[in-house]
């Protein structure tokens, strides 16, 4: 499974036509202690860079933008009850939705790890 990114730190690994989307770790880092998570509803469909959820933080509330086209197909049940996964996990159990790909060509868009790791130094 390759993983890609977004310029407003989101990451979508794909396998299949389906892609599991969340937070980077520099996003939750930038937000801190996670005390809410908002998730989309199963069935919804989501345009690239439409919103798809809602983080709040101690320090701030933050969308979570869609990263490619497509319907939700399932949701981390575990967040609501447990917002602090985005912080100890953002690139594995933190992850916010899963997207069925409408236009898989959208990927070729967005950066791959080694990318996404010059941007962030563009950033610092």
């Amino acid at each position: 499974m390759e993983t890609r990114f977004t310029k407003d730190h989101e990451w979508i690994s794909v396998d299949g036509d389906v892609g599991t989307i969340g937070i980077t770790a520099y996003a939750q880092e930038q937000l801190g202690d996670v005390v809410f998570v908002e998730l989309p509803e199963v069935g919804r469909t989501i345009a690239k860079g439409g919103e798809a959820a809602v983080v709040e933080s101690v320090k701030a509330a933050a969308e979570v933008y869609a990263p490619v086209s497509g319907e939700v197909v399932a949701v981390n049940a575990a967040l609501p009850d447990n917002p602090g996964l985005v912080n100890t996990a953002p690139e594995g159990d933190g992850w916010f939705m899963k997207l069925r790909l409408a236009k898989p060509g959208e990927l070729a868009g967005l950066m791959d790890r080694a990318a996404y790791g010059a941007f962030l130094k563009e950033q610092a």
